[in-house]
């Protein structure tokens, strides 16, 4: 297969994810275009890999992927946070808590 079909692929989701974290108020949703994002990363960075046969991307695609679950992890905690305190996981609504 040849590699603009992967980096059209990779563009269409990276700004379906830029869009999702412009546009979207609840906070799930947010956290999940910038897992669409750094995905589409991956993609990018295997099919650079795979196409220069170097095995460099592919390594970081696993580091990255190692980030994006300590993020998801951080993240729904601030986001559970927020709904505990508000009742509502509303981003909008963030500047409420402060004191």
């Amino acid at each position: 297969m040849p590699i603009n079909q992967f980096l059209i692929l990779s563009a269409f989701l990276f700004c379906t994810g830029v869009y999702g974290v412009l546009a979207r108020r609840n906070g799930v949703l947010v956290l999940m275009s910038v897992e669409l994002m750094l995905n589409a990363v991956n993609i990018n960075l295997i099919a650079f890999s795979a196409y220069g046969r170097d095995v460099a991307g592919q390594v970081f695609a696993l580091f990255i992927i190692t980030i994006a679950a300590a993020e998801v992890g951080v993240g729904l905690a601030i986001v559970l946070l927020i709904y505990r305190n508000l009742h509502s996981p509303d981003l909008d609504q963030i500047d409420q808590l402060r004191g």
